[in-house]
């Protein structure tokens, strides 16, 4: 019961197991600004190549953050990012997609 009152004071932000995750730390920090990038920029009608785009590679470089993830803290910061990235992604696609929309 000693544990349970005692402060984890070992490890950096996101690892709580005391050991450094570069990899992960790296894959959570490109994730989270390319959902943050694709949700915000997915407001903009005009900017869904870059909402449409950046939210895929999100959602990719998030899935396998989630692969290789080690700690409870990662993955949360990786649902975010995964989030932001989807909803910029779908965003994107239905305000015309990946290559630019439907030619008339």
């Amino acid at each position: 019961m000693a544990q349970a009152l005692r402060p984890n004071t070992a490890g950096g932000l996101f690892a709580t197991d005391g050991k450094p995750h570069p990899r992960q730390d790296v894959l959570l920090a490109a994730t989270l600004v390319l959902g943050i990038t694709s949700f915000i920029t997915a407001m903009f009608h005009h900017l869904h190549l870059l909402s449409s785009w950046t939210g895929l590679i999100g959602l990719l470089t998030g899935a396998y953050g989630q692969w290789i993830s080690e700690t409870t803290r990662e993955r949360f910061g990786l649902i975010i990012g995964l989030g932001a990235a989807g909803i910029g992604f779908f965003l994107g696609m239905a305000h015309g997609g990946l290559f630019g929309g439907v030619v008339d």
